[in-house]
């Protein structure tokens, strides 16, 4: 299995278990994620969810490359894989426990959590300009973090460490890789105490202030990923060279 669900003490734990290709999002890994989002939102004896990797390199390295080059994917389709409060509804708190890269489609799960807990080790990076793709799942950025921060993340591509992360905000706690795990359980189990129903509308309230930009940079992107450029970034990685960018 390329993801498992465990529940220990009331928090679910979610693991991309694809270590060898650095968690990257295949399709038995996004059906996997599917399944076990399902699962967390009806289980009555799960009031928390964490999303993690499983090795030490990578939370996810985003989308599989080889696998979009082979299928030629243009505009992923809307259950693609699971977001947090737009395809799927996931009224109980969520917490990423990053362990390693969270780059691209990796960032994206990070990103829909509520809460952050990140290995010191980790780095995060929304890296599609390098590879030709789009990023409209990105279009709460700039809520999450200074406006111009979000604008040198998408723009650069380049990644940030954890430490810094956690300065601007897109990060709640950074710890050593060998207490991630009892840090982010010991966090989810203090949620997990609180009262349900105020802890469900407590996430409501926070998320009024966010405006549902999704479908305007749905249409932004649109090009992008049915450009020919959208094709030569997977492809330039499958054959392991320098991708040649057309504008087009």
């Amino acid at each position: 299995m390329s993801v498992t669900y465990e529940v220990e003490n009331g928090v679910a734990w979610l693991t991309i278990d694809r270590p060898e290709a650095r968690n990257a999002l295949s399709k038995e890994v996004r059906d996997g994620l599917w399944e076990g989002t399902r699962r967390f939102v009806d289980d009555d004896s799960a009031a928390v969810l964490v999303l993690t990797g499983a090795g030490d390199k990578a939370f996810c390295a985003g989308g599989d490359l080889k696998e979009m080059a082979e299928t030629a994917l243009e505009i992923p389709p809307p259950d693609f894989l699971p977001v947090f409060g737009r395809n799927v509804d996931v009224p109980k708190p969520t917490i990423a426990a990053v362990n390693g890269v969270a780059y691209a489609g990796g960032f994206l799960l990070a990103q829909q959590c509520d809460l952050v807990v990140a290995a010191s080790h980790a780095r995060f990076a929304v890296t599609e300009v390098k590879v030709g793709r789009g990023a409209p799942w990105a279009a709460p950025l700039s809520w999450l973090v200074p406006p111009r921060i979000a604008m040198e993340i998408l723009l650069t591509g380049d990644p940030l460490d954890a430490q810094r992360a956690r300065e601007v905000g897109l990060v709640n706690d950074v710890v050593p890789l060998d207490e991630l795990r009892s840090r982010t359980q010991a966090l989810a189990e203090r949620i997990a105490a609180n009262a349900p129903l105020s802890v469900r509308a407590a996430k409501q309230t926070a998320y009024l202030q966010r405006q549902d930009v999704y479908d305007r940079a749905d249409e932004i992107w649109a090009p992008v990923y049915r450009s020919r450029d959208a094709q030569e970034g997977p492809a330039a990685f499958r054959e392991k060279r320098t991708p040649v960018w057309e504008g087009r």
